[in-house]
C-alpha cells in the first residue's frame, strides 16, 4: 500500500483527528510523556524510538520526535469548491516555498476559507514539511490542484464569484473592496508576482495598505490578512 509521512506533533495529532488511516507511529520516549494523545493512542501502537533513528527515517530533525506513515493525503476538487454558495478561495500562482504553502493553509483554515487552488506545476504540494509549517491545518482545509490556473479561473468566475488579484500596486485598499460575496483571491509568488495570463483572467485587483518602509509582505501574512478582511466583512 502507498503511504506518506507525516511528522511533527501537531501535523501528526491533526491528521489522527482528521480522519487520515495511520500505519505506523514512531515516537521518543520524551514525546510521549509530554503529549497525552500519544499515550491515549490504540490504533495505531506507538513504537518508541530513538531521536536519531527518527531522524535518519525522516530525513530532517524537525519531526519533534514523532514520525508517522499514514495513507496518501487525498487533494479535493477544485470546481466543487468553487461551486458552493459564497466561496472564500485562496489560489496559488506557483508559490514554491512549501513553507508559505504551509502558513497559507494554516491562515486560510483559521479563517474559515473554502479550501486553496493550486497549479500541478510549479507549485508546492502538500508534503510533510507543508503539514508540519500547517500546523496539521493540510487535515481540514480542502486543497485541490489543476492543470492550468488561469484556465480555472476563467471558467469558475461568474456574477456573484470574483477573482481578485492581490496586487501590490492595486488602486483599490481592501478597506474599500467588497470582500462580502463569493470570493477567489489569487496570490502569485514572492519576487515573481503574478503570471501576466493569471493576472488578465482576474476580475480586478486588491491591495494591501502599507505604512512602513517594506515593499510587500509574505504571502502567507498577505493572503491571512484578505481572507480575515472578508470574513469580517461577511459578519464573522
Amino acid at each position: 500500500m502507498t503511504r506518506e509521512q507525516v511528522y511533527g506533533r501537531r501535523a501528526v495529532r491533526e491528521a489522527l483527528r482528521g480522519g487520515r488511516e495511520m500505519l505506523e507511529l514512531w515516537a521518543t520516549e520524551r514525546a510521549v510523556k509530554s503529549e497525552p494523545w500519544l499515550q491515549e493512542l490504540k490504533s495505531p501502537r506507538v513504537q518508541v524510538k530513538l531521536e536519531r533513528d527518527i531522524t535518519e527515517a525522516a530525513g530532517t530533525r524537525d519531526h519533534q520526535g514523532v514520525l508517522a506513515w499514514a495513507e496518501p493525503y487525498k487533494y479535493a476538487d477544485a470546481y466543487e469548491l468553487a461551486a458552493v454558495e459564497r466561496p472564500l478561495l485562496a489560489a496559488l500562482d506557483q508559490v514554491s516555498d512549501p513553507r508559505n504553502l504551509g502558513a497559507v493553509v494554516r491562515s486560510a483554515e483559521g479563517a474559515g476559507a473554502t479550501g486553496i487552488v493550486v497549479p500541478s506545476h510549479g507549485s508546492a504540494r502538500v508534503t510533510p514539511a507543508v503539514a508540519k509549517a500547517s500546523a496539521g491545518a493540510v487535515e481540514h482545509l480542502p486543497i485541490a490542484v489543476v492543470t492550468n490556473l488561469a484556465r480555472y479561473l476563467g471558467e469558475v468566475k461568474r456574477g456573484d464569484l470574483w477573482v481578485l488579484a492581490a496586487e501590490g500596486g492595486a488602486a483599490t485598499p481592501m478597506w474599500e473592496a467588497d470582500l462580502s460575496g463569493g470570493l477567489a483571491f489569487v496570490f502569485g509568488a514572492e519576487g515573481k508576482g503574478l503570471r501576466p495570463l493569471v493576472r488578465r483572467t482576474c476580475d480586478d485587483a486588491v491591495s494591501i495598505p502599507l505604512l512602513g518602509r517594506v515593499e510587500s509582505l509574505n504571502v502567507s501574512v498577505a493572503a491571512a490578512l484578505l481572507l480575515y478582511e472578508a470574513r469580517r466583512q461577511r459578519g464573522g
